[in-house]
């Protein structure tokens, strides 16, 4: 049975895909700081590891075939991220294990390519572009030095799954139970979006597929490339309701991004909400077969259910 340890098991990503591996009868092994399970990972076997700690991660992921990088730190910890990404090469070479990574459209920066192909230049302006490219440069490095294997399946923003921090829980479904819909940016521009239960049994759909790829690839996930209006009709319609658009206020953010640094933080990455993009792919499908893809009614409908926004019971709703 192939041995799989998920990197960062307690985050939304961590879990979703560690589930999609376990319903596909891969060995887990959930490593988290304090080595504990999440409740969604009932199966998996759990192991602590500090990422930031070389020796640590080297030891959790000992006599694994595969290491899924589901690690992310928070917008404001992004110092971290080329680190991690060190430390985990050095971990999959140690143990002579295929590293699986989930790609960003940071890369590309502003102004963004209205589609965006596996073959796309990476054009960063951003602080979280350039690290991000830094990321891939390092596994680029160390697949052509044949230490380590990488598989990349790049995606846009996350919705689906528990747990809370994406742009559709924190912004999008906000004040959902008020019955508001919040658009982060103009509400008819194409963003791309990837519910994340396709997005992990892509993932699985490559680990089996391993066969068909070469030591280093990048590749695209084509998941909902669609408008605000696309999303909130999908939500009125699993709410029964309908919903009173509104627009994230950026102008606050702005007038007070030098105060708080999350705030200057996610402004910087603004511009993802102004540039519409989408992202295709000509090899996935030849690769995994079918590419997951549930419709987006369901989708929404499911990432609302899994944040605790669900259609009014009639005697609430009387």
């Amino acid at each position: 049975m192939t041995k799989i340890a998920i990197l960062g098991a307690n985050g939304r990503l961590g879990r979703v895909v560690g589930k999609a591996f376990i319903d596909a009868g891969f060995d887990v092994r959930a490593v988290t700081r304090t080595g504990k399970v999440p409740a969604e990972l009932n199966g998996a076997t759990s192991v602590a590891g500090d990422a930031m700690d070389r020796q640590s991660l080297i030891h959790a992921t000992e006599g694994v075939d595969i290491v899924f990088n589901g690690l992310n730190p928070i917008y404001t910890d992004w110092g971290k991220c080329l680190p991690m990404a060190e430390n985990v090469m050095a971990a999959c070479h140690a143990n002579g294990a295929l590293h699986l990574f989930p790609g960003t459209v940071y890369n590309y920066g502003s102004p963004m390519p209205p589609v965006v192909t596996e073959d796309t230049p990476f054009r960063p302006t951003t602080e979280k572009g350039r690290i991000r490219c830094a990321m891939e440069a390092l596994f680029g490095r160390e697949a052509d030095a044949g230490r380590v294997r990488t598989i990349i399946l790049r995606a846009g923003d996350f919705f689906g799954g528990t747990g809370s921090g994406s742009w559709f829980d924190l912004v999008v479904a906000a004040k959902m139970n008020k019955g508001v819909y919040t658009a982060p940016g103009p509400a008819n521009l194409v963003h791309e979006w990837a519910y994340l239960p396709d997005f992990a049994v892509a993932f699985v759909g490559l680990a089996r597929n391993l066969d068909k790829l070469g030591f280093y690839e990048a590749l695209n996930f084509p998941g909902h490339a669609v408008t605000d209006m696309d999303i909130k009709e999908a939500a009125e319609k699993a709410l029964g309701r309908p919903l009173k658009l509104t627009f994230m206020p950026w102008w606050v953010l702005r007038a007070g991004s030098p105060f708080v640094a999350m705030w200057r933080e996610i402004v910087s990455m603004s511009y993802l909400r102004f540039e519409p993009h989408r992202l295709v792919s000509d090899r996935l499908e030849g690769i995994i077969g079918e590419v997951p893809h549930t419709p987006l009614d369901q989708a929404v409908a499911e990432a609302l259910d899994d944040i605790g926004i669900t259609a009014p019971r009639a005697k609430d709703a009387a």
